[in-house]
């Protein structure tokens, strides 16, 4: 448990997780608090750990919307969670998947919007310009390397966003579902995604934004020589520094 607040200090923000992938909404679990944690630890006994609560609906139930291409469904699903977050108190919102970022503006929509979204592209963009990259490369499915999760907010801002081939985009599309979002790891499919990430590289890349919310299970910034943007770390930053604002 967190210490009292300390006079003067602003509480703590009650973040709620509108959790989608299993396997990627434990990952930003434990990232966030993670650096909740570190900041406690540099703040002393006025700084509170913020409160956390998770609500799922289905993951099946995401993945058949999506391959129906019905977006209208995957914006539904996620206002569900919304709700019944607001209703254990959440007061900020987070959907910690690449993929489902095309669905958050139709969830704000649905009368969830009383309250902030904390949006990973923003994140992501964010780290991307302050590095003062001019092209980066991506890691994701397939739906969001080719699509415009990313393309169009760094678009706007004078990065671009390099796809993989439609031979390698296909292959790491393949390993997310297949073997990451089931939690399998399979060291050959992390020397796959080297290699890939080298072709990016041989194209221009100065970075690799990590797309996949299960990504960091297989590659991490050792793993190559290129400067990784996790989106879920990325997130998790951006969600404790908004969740403990006037911390000490």
């Amino acid at each position: 448990m967190g210490s009292p607040p300390h006079p003067g200090h602003q509480p703590a923000r009650h973040l709620g997780i509108v959790a989608v992938s299993p396997e990627g909404s434990s990952l930003f679990y434990r990232e966030f608090f993670r650096r909740a944690e570190a900041r406690q630890r540099a703040g002393g006994a006025g700084f509170t750990v913020p409160r956390l609560t998770l609500h799922n609906e289905p993951f099946a139930a995401y993945l058949t919307a999506v391959d129906a291409g019905d977006w209208q469904t995957v914006g539904q699903l996620l206002a569900e969670s919304a709700k019944r977050l607001l209703g254990a108190g959440a007061d900020l919102l987070v959907v910690p998947d690449n993929l489902m970022q095309f669905g958050v503006q139709l969830a704000e929509g649905k009368n969830t919007g009383q309250v902030p979204w904390l949006k990973m592209t923003d994140a992501v963009a964010d780290a991307v310009i302050a590095d003062g990259r001019t092209a980066v490369g991506i890691i994701g499915t397939r739906l969001v390397m080719e699509g415009s999760t990313y393309q169009t907010l760094l678009g706007i801002k004078g990065v671009k966003v390099i796809a993989p081939t439609s031979d390698d985009a296909q292959m790491i599309d393949d390993i997310i579902f297949d073997e990451l979002v089931h939690g399998i790891v399979n060291p050959a499919s992390r020397t796959k995604w080297q290699a890939a990430i080298d072709r990016l590289t041989a194209r221009g890349a100065q970075g690799v934004i990590l797309a996949a919310t299960e990504a960091p299970l297989l590659l991490s910034a050792a793993d190559t020589p290129l400067p990784i943007y996790d989106s879920i770390a990325l997130l998790a930053d951006s969600c404790v520094k908004r969740c403990t604002a006037g911390a000490p």
